[in-house]
């Protein structure tokens, strides 16, 4: 898309919002040529400073349809800020390349979002794009344990600060000369030092494909709550795509930060492909540097489509990179309970833990024993 708008000699910068218009126009939006130009004077009118400039010039100039509000800024994020970055689908010239939406390709337009998962039952590599509401459960007591004793629970770590102990295995030198001038040169006993501990990084990983559509939303709800109690933590949703949400959740608030998750993930109840999702993460180096010795939860039933092998040499990856990986699935019920689809049975050698992941209650009492566990 990009080279046949170039042929027309259009300037550079104004290639982005032509870009805009015909996605829109491809995605049954009615936008004339003339709402076109207008919108880029508009937009050279403003000199717009934030993203939010241009997001008020578009709606002013293209006047979307009030009910097709959300598609409108869906496809307004994808052209613009590029949040996401896609998995590739089966059938694909390459599956093993990874893009993302900020490259501008006209390849990669999203299909319409009126297409549901009417099933939600297997997995399946078509991808949906919507946006999603959250409503209140009754789980607040749970989660509010969490978030009262998370900060005690979660692992910890050494850092290389050290304090003063009564056990530690180094002398405090300075201190004890500091004490030996205030007592004329005695020395009573010698302090002593230890290493401080930190909370260990938490990284989530939620899979929020077609098959986990009823547990997506308290997922949610625990990762905020998370969010708001670990000292450093990253979340990201998978599905047909990756998508960074850990700045979504920082909202103190619970319905504000998940009403900003709803329009940052595209991908909701779409499809499965969770290798391709985890290779795509750790082709990221910023990515992938967040689950350098983390704790990596990944909530997912594991029903990868397909073949499972890309599944399988993601998490190996992964598990050299973390310091455990706690897989979280609600086809999981009892402590012994054993993998029942053909890719969760060859990622358990790369796991330390596959725990209860059907309800709040439980990945909260996971989270919380696993400290424990792995002492």
């Amino acid at each position: 898309m990009i080279g046949e708008i170039e042929r027309t000699g259009l300037p550079r910068a104004a290639l982005p919002f032509v870009q805009f218009a015909t996605v829109l126009r491809e995605n049954r939006f009615a936008v004339a040529p003339e709402q076109t130009t207008t919108f880029i004077a508009a937009v050279g009118l403003l000199g717009p400073k934030t993203m939010r400039d241009i997001h008020r010039a578009a709606l002013a100039t293209l006047a979307p349809e009030p009910e097709r509000r959300e598609e409108f800024d869906a496809l307004f994020r994808l052209v613009f800020l590029g949040q996401s970055v896609a998995a590739s689908a089966a059938g694909d010239e390459d599956e093993d390349e990874v893009r993302a939406f900020d490259e501008r390709e006209g390849r990669m337009e999203p299909p319409d979002a009126e297409e549901t998962n009417e099933s939600g039952g297997e997995a399946t590599g078509a991808e949906i794009l919507t946006i999603r509401s959250f409503r209140g459960l009754d789980e607040d007591e749970m989660l509010a344990r969490l978030r009262r004793e998370a900060p005690r629970r979660l692992p910890k770590r050494a850092s290389r600060r050290l304090r003063a102990s009564s056990s530690g295995r180094q002398y405090d030198l300075r201190r004890a000369l500091r004490d030996a001038v205030r007592r004329d040169g005695e020395v009573l006993r010698l302090p002593m030092l230890a290493r401080r501990q930190r909370q260990r990084r938490i990284l989530v990983l939620i899979d929020i494909s077609g098959s986990m559509k009823e547990q997506t939303e308290g997922y949610m709800r625990f990762a905020h709550t998370l969010v708001q109690a670990a000292d450093r933590i990253e979340v990201f949703t998978l599905g047909t795509r990756l998508t960074r949400i850990t700045r979504a959740l920082r909202h103190r608030n619970r319905d504000q930060a998940l009403a900003v998750a709803s329009t940052t993930v595209s991908d909701w109840d779409g499809g499965t492909r969770l290798g391709d999702a985890l290779n795509a993460f750790l082709s990221v180096p910023r990515f992938a540097g967040f689950s350098r010795g983390a704790l990596v939860v990944v909530l997912s039933d594991g029903l990868e489509r397909g073949d499972h092998t890309a599944m399988t040499d993601a998490v190996q990856r992964l598990s050299r990179l973390a310091w455990r990986i706690a897989w979280l699935s609600p086809l999981v019920d009892g402590e012994n309970a054993l993998p029942q689809t053909a890719a969760m049975q060859s990622v358990m050698p790369f796991i330390d833990r596959l725990g209860e992941g059907g309800s709040v209650a439980r990945i909260c009492t996971e989270v919380l024993e696993f400290a424990r566990r792995a002492a």
